[in-house]
């Protein structure tokens, strides 16, 4: 088990969700937190709850891409450096691909790609120097395939993934670190705050959003496989099966996909 005593552990989309269940677990083991999301309040509801001895809080958006450098100079003048940064804001879709606006295209990738791709830059120089440093990404399952009413959701989870493979392939030689993380359903908001075709809120908790994991046994899977420094985890139940038909039969698994009915 490693130890996070001290550390600094940067967690976007903390307000709420796997996010917030994350700040409390990092928080517990003693980490030092950074914690950012859109709704400020909430990030103050969640600092109080996780027990962390030192907690900076850092609203902002993904989606506003230019302001991002800022954020991590703002990080790094208070708290010296990040150990851990935790890639977990992001946006859902519902919505089939004649029906979704290019606006809505463009905010999937723009929070879910460009956003932490972005973070990631300004952060990369301050962990070279220190040589260390550890990105934990949350993809998703769509990530590595794909379903309908999802297309730019799975389009920026896919870009995630050979992002940051390509980023652990350059430097893991220079002590950083790269663990992607692809959760199922997962008993969150989630799917209730997605963007219907028009890039209004989807508004309805999914049944099978609703009956999935909990957000504190993600994140309890999330840092286990961070302690035994894997490179990819999966933490579903009966979507580990779909990926594994995806990977081995992906024409039946392409057939299946086809006549699936999304919910």
């Amino acid at each position: 088990m490693r130890d996070y005593t001290g550390k600094t552990v940067w967690i976007t989309g903390a307000s709420s969700g796997i996010g917030e269940a994350l700040a409390y677990a990092f928080g517990a083991r003693g980490a030092r937190l950074v914690l950012s999301a859109r709704r400020a309040e909430r990030l103050e509801r969640v600092a109080r709850g996780s027990g962390a001895r030192d907690t900076l809080i850092v609203p902002l958006d993904l989606a506003q891409l230019d302001g991002l450098p800022g954020k991590v100079d703002e990080v790094i003048a208070r708290m010296g450096a990040v150990d851990i940064m935790v890639h977990n804001a992001g946006v859902g879709q519902r919505s089939a691909v004649i029906d979704t606006d290019f606006a809505v295209d463009r905010k999937m990738m723009e929070t879910n790609y460009l956003g932490p791709v972005a973070l990631s830059k300004a952060l990369l120089p301050s962990m070279l120097e220190r040589k260390r440093g550890d990105f934990v990404v949350i993809s998703s399952v769509l990530g590595v395939m794909s379903a309908k009413q999802r297309s730019g959701y799975c389009a920026s989870k896919h870009a995630l993934h050979g992002y940051f493979n390509a980023l652990r392939a350059e430097l893991s030689s220079e002590g950083i670190s790269v663990l992607l993380v692809c959760p199922g359903h997962v008993s969150t908001e989630f799917s209730e705050r997605a963007l219907a075709g028009d890039g209004s809120a989807h508004g309805v908790v999914d049944k099978s959003t609703a009956s999935g994991l909990s957000a504190g046994e993600t994140a309890r899977r999330t840092l286990l496989a961070l302690d035994r420094g894997q490179a990819e985890v999966y933490v579903a139940r009966w979507e580990n099966w779909a990926v594994h038909l995806n990977r081995y039969a992906p024409s039946l698994m392409r057939r299946a996909i086809a006549r699936v009915k999304m919910r």
